[in-house]
């Protein structure tokens, strides 16, 4: 009976998994979306706990483990809850890449305590392998990425053939691996080496990859994880773990190749590529002719203000000046002056997929004004005035002009065909890609620099005045 209990509980949680899933997909029902997968999760750990083994026989050590757990819980609770509520929309994938880390890491130490338990026994024993190698590469992986994205290591490493020293590290971890599972070995001494060589794997994989990719490396590391957690479903029997890791996997794999065809590169070419790498030679051989325009924003304002459509094109330049909230102020009174306002999305604005669409939301922007990239682009050339705030590489029309740069090939916003663009800037700085931005040299283009929240609260102000 408390094993049927059990199994409907799976279930139940199972169920919430992908019906959060589905509703993460609309930015209307993500929160929502978020909150029943949390609950699904919350059904499955007490499930567990309390109903596994029939829940029945606990010994005084069986309680203190009980204590433990709760403890752990308790802790981790707190310092996740505590952690996202604190953390600023800029630095929100540095911590989707640190708590993707963590999940790697515990998939990793089953790995470690199961591997003695599991010896001469193929099956179980090639999870408990895959598991903990996979784990590890995504922990080590995912805390390089951190640091790439947060700027501690904001220069990749390029080692000489660096493609064929991963190469050979990949497959003498597999080989390692494959030795360990079939030869019946119980030796931690090579078990924690094995641990080792992973951890390494994964710092070497990540580390010559420049950090315009780590949107896409991030997605990549978050389906190692989700696969590493599948084969602890694999070898626990449990349902309801082997589900959310599916789904994690089969997720971040479905980004990843969403944002691959987004930028017009195939993932080989990501890990490989290491597109970003070589920006600092690129800006400096850049061949831009042109002169640069810039205005005031009491300019910038009467050509809003007079405008009858006007396109926003949010960047990470938004983000870290936290101007969300006044950049909607400017989109309402732009429409109290009966000027229709949209804003542009690109898949991979700011550091992660959805980054600008959270951020927006954050100022209760209408889901209907955020329109994705192929649905925007034919209107520019009907648009009067592109604001372009904080945007760099996804407005570059290197992309499309100059078969040299690192970028082409990678779709963008086609802002050069509207009739005036603004392009606010805090100085002339290149993107993340590490190249010069063509649009910025183009006669529409008139640049507005400073702080985004500044001059947008400036913007503001001569608009009212108006």
């Amino acid at each position: 009976m408390i094993q049927n209990i059990l199994e409907i509980s799976y279930l139940i949680a199972s169920v919430t998994f992908i019906m959060g899933l589905r509703m993460m997909s609309n930015p209307k029902s993500a929160r929502k979306g978020n909150l029943v997968a949390a609950a699904g999760m919350a059904i499955a750990i007490a499930g567990t706990i309390f109903l596994y083994e029939n829940g029945s026989g606990y010994t005084s050590r069986e309680g203190l483990k009980m204590a433990l757990i709760f403890a752990a819980i308790l802790v981790g609770t707190v310092i996740g809850w505590m952690t996202a509520k604190k953390v600023q929309m800029t630095k929100m994938p540095e911590l989707v890449s640190m708590f993707n880390g963590m999940g790697g890491a515990c998939a990793a130490l089953i790995g470690l305590m199961e591997f003695h338990h599991n010896v001469g026994n193929t099956g179980p024993q090639m999870a408990v392998v895959l598991g903990m190698i996979i784990g590890s590469v995504s922990f080590s992986g995912s805390i390089i990425a951190f640091l790439k994205l947060n700027g501690t290591m904001n220069k990749p490493v390029r080692l000489p053939s660096y493609n064929i020293i991963n190469t050979f590290i990949m497959i003498g971890v597999l080989a390692y691996g494959a030795y360990m599972i079939f030869s019946g070995t119980d030796s931690s001494v090579l078990l924690y080496l094995l641990f080792a060589l992973a951890l390494f794997y994964g710092v070497m994989f990540v580390i010559p990859i420049g950090g315009a990719d780590m949107p896409v490396v991030i997605s990549l590391l978050n389906s190692f994880t989700g696969l590493a957690a599948a084969f602890g479903g694999f070898l626990y029997d449990n349902k309801v773990m082997l589900t959310g890791g599916i789904l994690v996997g089969s997720a971040g794999t479905l980004l990843t190749i969403v944002m691959c065809k987004a930028m017009n590169r195939p993932l080989s070419n990501v890990i490989f590529g290491a597109f970003g790498a070589s920006g600092a030679t690129a800006a400096a051989g850049s061949s831009v002719q042109g002169s640069i325009k810039d205005i005031n924003v009491n300019d910038a304002a009467v050509l809003m203000n007079y405008s009858k459509k006007v396109i926003i094109v949010p960047g990470y330049g938004l983000a870290v000046a936290q101007a969300q909230h006044v950049i909607h102020e400017l989109e309402t009174l732009l429409e109290s002056r009966g000027v229709e306002v949209k804003y542009a999305i690109h898949p991979v604005a700011g550091r992660m997929p959805g980054h600008m669409n959270v951020l927006l939301a954050e100022s209760n922007v209408d889901y209907g004004k955020l329109v994705e990239m192929e649905e925007i682009n034919p209107e520019f050339a009907t648009t009067d005035v592109v604001l372009v705030v904080g945007a760099n590489d996804v407005v570059n029309p290197a992309a499309k002009n100059d078969p040299s740069s690192p970028i082409y090939g990678m779709p963008i916003l086609d802002v050069e065909n509207a009739q005036h663009i603004l392009v606010n800037k805090r100085s002339m700085n290149a993107g993340y890609a590490g190249i010069e931005n063509e649009l910025f040299y183009n006669p529409k283009t008139s640049m507005v620099f400073g702080d985004a929240k500044d001059v947008l609260t400036k913007l503001v102000s001569e608009l009212k005045a108006m």
